[in-house]
């Protein structure tokens, strides 16, 4: 799929839809996406370095587990994503070379016992290293014995080999769809394995120590063969990495794709001292319509989550969110922030592109839907600042993309009567939009660019470019009310 902004001087060579949206000197472009979040984990289970569809909170304990040892961050930062409510939420692990299946290894029966069966956690990790198993005869039926797989004190499963011998407890066990926790491999000449009791495995390696900035950017080239609307990180970066990533979503929206990052900073930097500075800081380095930061930590039942964390659960409120929404005033299940930003600090933080929660006496709600564009770049006006600006410039330009590789580029002709049609086309996606108060209603014109077509055309199309100009008023949520009040 070919598509982005295009130079009048620099026209791309792929077939394909290129929108540059400008600002218009007596209009203001609102905007929205749909639905899917990426967010990069470390945790203690479950697949390395492959995208998990996360449905829900009991989802989050299958795939990944809910401890947080070992630096894991999958279910905070998950549960978090989940909570704001995006279509789709996706998690990618990271782990080290250090990461390895813990596994048990069972001996025979024989007079001279032998190894005959061992057994291997699924996934890489440290959750592994809770997994026992026992063996022992089944009652009432002598030649048959039964191998039971626990997680402390949880019975995981019970495999029963009809002859007693770890082919048939192995087949069992890798034949079991419900069995999400390990595999069985027989070893030598195999045999009947000897009764066991709690019988620990070992040697599982979560292999989060030794991550660095390195395989978070190694992670950047998988999540382009995904299509998705939102990242976030799972941890406070250190300013390198946030602008690796930064770079790296101004580029693939170049590209003509529509995402956008969430950032945030660590538990100290919310509550220090330096709290508006540094947050703002951040968004003077990042300045871009495309990444979000956020500057305020939240509380959930009682546990403190930094403004990193939270950058998760924005990702998923913005992803989440109609076309007609904005972030503006949204309330949160939080019942507080780790700081409360004063009323300057606040008229400071939206001046300078910070995404802050407050806390008014009775709930936690997202000050302003902005991003952290701080300095409009040439052709950008503030409209460029909201978050609901940029979603619906994304989603215009997705579906209009979409629409044009569907059903005209390279199958209808460069004539008069195909313009037309594609014209047509345009304004009927437009006016769709109209019904649900996106834009304005008959707010909207597509017209042949007057810079190529007509008398005062400036510029000769080829035979196979059509430059449309189409000019659209769109609205916005009502953020700031103001009123006169006559005493008599």
């Amino acid at each position: 799929m070919a598509g982005g902004t295009w130079e009048n001087a620099n026209k791309p060579v792929l077939p394909g839809l290129y929108m540059n949206f400008k600002a218009a000197a007596a209009s203001a472009i609102q905007g929205g996406t749909r639905g899917t979040v990426i967010v990069p984990v470390k945790a203690n289970w479950g697949p390395v370095r492959e995208f998990v569809e996360i449905s829900s909170e009991t989802a989050i304990e299958q795939k990944y587990s809910k401890d947080t040892q070992d630096g894991a961050t999958a279910y905070p930062v998950l549960y978090l994503a989940l909570l704001g409510g995006p279509k789709k939420l996706l998690a990618y692990r990271l782990a080290d070379d250090t990461a390895a299946a813990a596994s048990v290894t069972l001996q025979s029966s024989d007079a001279t016992p032998a190894d005959c069966l061992q057994l291997a956690a699924k996934y890489p990790g440290s959750r592994g290293n809770s997994f026992t198993v026992t063996v022992q005869p089944t009652l009432g039926e002598p030649n048959a014995r039964e191998l039971r797989l626990y997680e402390g004190t949880k019975l995981l499963g019970t495999y029963k080999g009809t002859d007693g011998t770890a082919a048939s407890i192995a087949d069992q066990i890798n034949k079991d769809s419900g069995n999400l926790w390990v595999t069985a491999k027989v070893l030598g000449q195999g045999g009947i394995p000897a009764d066991v009791s709690g019988a620990a495995f070992t040697g599982g390696a979560s292999g989060n120590s030794k991550l660095a900035n390195a395989d978070y950017i190694a992670m950047q080239e998988a999540a382009e063969g995904q299509d998705f609307d939102v990242l976030a990180l799972d941890y406070a970066a250190d300013m390198a990495l946030l602008q690796s990533f930064a770079s790296w979503v101004k580029r693939i929206r170049r590209e003509g794709r529509g995402v956008m990052a969430v950032f945030g900073g660590s538990k100290a930097e919310d509550v220090s001292k330096d709290a508006v500075k540094q947050a703002v800081a951040r968004s003077i380095t990042l300045n871009h319509e495309g990444i979000i930061n956020v500057g305020t930590g939240v509380r959930l039942a009682g546990t403190d989550y930094s403004s990193a964390q939270t950058a998760a659960y924005v990702a998923g409120l913005i992803a989440g969110q109609r076309l007609n929404q904005s972030a503006t005033y949204a309330q949160t299940p939080f019942e507080d922030v780790t700081r409360r930003w004063s009323r300057p600090e606040q008229e400071e933080a939206v001046k300078n592109g910070v995404f802050l929660f407050f806390f008014d006496g009775r709930q936690v709600k997202a000050l302003r839907g902005i991003n952290s564009l701080v300095n409009p770049a040439e052709g950008q006006n503030n409209a460029w600042k909201k978050i609901r600006s940029i979603r619906v410039m994304d989603a215009i330009n997705a579906d209009l993309q979409r629409t044009a590789e569907q059903t005209y580029i390279g199958k209808v002709n460069n004539t008069e009567e195909g313009r037309l049609a594609l014209i047509g086309a345009v304004k009927e996606y437009l006016a769709q939009l109209s019904l649900s108060s996106v834009i304005e209603p008959d707010g909207y014109d597509v017209i042949l660019d007057p810079a190529y077509y007509g008398d005062g055309a400036v510029h000769k199309p080829e035979a196979d470019q059509v430059f449309l100009q189409w000019n659209v008023k769109l609205t916005d949520v009502m953020e700031q009310l103001f009123g006169t009040f006559y005493v008599q």
